[in-house]
Order: C-alpha cells, then sequence, then structure tokens
C-alpha cells in the first residue's frame, strides 16, 4: 500500500468536490436525460462551472453566506448575482428560471444539488442554516423529494464538520422558540454527502482520511487528508489535487 499526505485549501477543496460531483454516475445520466437543479451555493458555484465546462461569476452564484461580522460588507464580496441554473439533458432549461420552478416537475432520476452549512461525516447528516419564513429553499423541495422520488446529493467541504449532535442541536433552535431567539434555524437534511473523500474515490480509487484542519495566510478551513491505495491510484490522487493546488480563494475571482 502507498500512502501521501496532502492539504488543500477551502476553495482548492471545492474544486476537487466539483469535479468529483460532475463525473458521479447518477449525475452523468441526469445530465444525459433528466433535470438537475443546482441551487445556489459556494461549493455549487464550482460544481455548475464543471458541469456547464465554462467559468461563471462565481461570487453572484451565492444566497446566504457567512463572512465576517466585523470585515468588509457583504455586497463588496459578493457583487451582483446571476439566475439559478437548471439543466435539462446537459443543457439550461430557460423555462424553468428558477429552482422552485424545477421542483414543481422534477421526478425519479432527477437531482436536486444543495449545499450545506454543517456535516456531520459519520452519521452522513448535514446541516443547513434557514433564515427564510417558509424554510428557504430546503422547504421548497424537502416534500416534493419524497413524493416523487428525485434524488438529492449534498456537495459539502470536510471544513463544515461539527462537534455534537446535529439533531439535538436542531431540536434546540426549534424549541428555543422566538421568544428567546430569533437568529437561523439549523434543518438536518438526508442525501448523498459527497466530500473530498468521496471525490477522491470515485476520480482515482484511492481513499482519503482527514487527519487535519484549519490554517492561515488564506489556509483557513483547510484539510490535511491522508491518501492511501495502490501506487497507481495515489499517484492519480496527487497528480489531481497537484494540478487544483492554486485555486484562488472564492472572493478573488
Amino acid at each position: 500500500m502507498a500512502v501521501a499526505v496532502h492539504s488543500l485549501t477551502v476553495s482548492e477543496s471545492k474544486r476537487l468536490i466539483a469535479k468529483g460531483v460532475a463525473q458521479l454516475p447518477s449525475v452523468r445520466r441526469a445530465m444525459g436525460k433528466g433535470l438537475i437543479a443546482v441551487c445556489k451555493g459556494t461549493t455549487n458555484a464550482y460544481v455548475l462551472e464543471e458541469l456547464l465546462g465554462q467559468s461563471i461569476q462565481k461570487t453572484g452564484y451565492v444566497l446566504g453566506a457567512t463572512i465576517p461580522v466585523k470585515g468588509a460588507a457583504r455586497a463588496s464580496l459578493l457583487p451582483g448575482s446571476i439566475p439559478e441554473v437548471i439543466l435539462r439533458d446537459g443543457r439550461p432549461a430557460d423555462d424553468l428560471p428558477t429552482v422552485q420552478d424545477a421542483f414543481k416537475v422534477m421526478g425519479r432520476g432527477d437531482l436536486v444539488i444543495k449545499g450545506a452549512n454543517a456535516l456531520d461525516y459519520d452519521r452522513k447528516l448535514a446541516g443547513v442554516l434557514i433564515g427564510h419564513p417558509e424554510g428557504g429553499t430546503v422547504g421548497g423541495f424537502i416534500g416534493r423529494m419524497h413524493g416523487r422520488k428525485f434524488g438529492l446529493l449534498i456537495p459539502v467541504g470536510l471544513e463544515k464538520q461539527v462537534a455534537g449532535d446535529l439533531r439535538a442541536a436542531e431540536v434546540d433552535l426549534l424549541s428555543a422558540g422566538p421568544d428567546r431567539y430569533t437568529g437561523p434555524s439549523l434543518w438536518v437534511i438526508h442525501g448523498e454527502i459527497f466530500s473530498e473523500i468521496e471525490a477522491l474515490r470515485l476520480l482515482t480509487g484511492a481513499e482519503a482520511t482527514q487527519i487535519g484542519s484549519g490554517g492561515i495566510g488564506g489556509a483557513e478551513g483547510a484539510v490535511w487528508l491522508l491518501v492511501k491505495g495502490t501506487a497507481e491510484e495515489v499517484g492519480a490522487a496527487t497528480a489531481l489535487i497537484e494540478s487544483i493546488h492554486g485555486e484562488p480563494p472564492f472572493t478573488e475571482h
């Protein structure tokens, strides 16, 4: 068995995940025949680039985003806004201008691609912070997903891993009530988790384990990965990661 250790900044991880998403069999099938609703989000901006095969204004493909409380204004960090993209048979569906429109007609074999704010990797659970009174994007598809049986893919980086019990936190926020708490709620969702680990496995066959997190000088939120497999698999993973190194930070595109 061969081993290697690599670090990835947040933007590098997003690019790796996006490359993996574009090669997932379920995604390839829906790109050939079906609907894919690419919800707005920072990781999904990279996913959309990989699916379209072209660059987009990534800072405009964002809804909620965490920025420093005392820092640059949101408008300066995330200028502009571009329309949501729904793909039908691999091409933009101009008759479906929003993901909410797509949710109404999606069915078996179709996919919603939605990012997350929190990740419990061991339990394969993801959490989304909800500020909209009707549940936002998740509220628009969760019932229809169960009724119509379309899929949910959750591209999310290991930087989003959280300590503690996501379900317990969800209950605590719901039980607090508006008199004691007015911030966002937490919605724990079920779907196919797709992180750097899944991306490397799919694209190279190598297995990865997270062995560290954090950094400075632009590596805040970075992850360290132990990569293992055959010499060929680890070599392929190393070449892939090295090709992604240098991906600019999200707000510097």
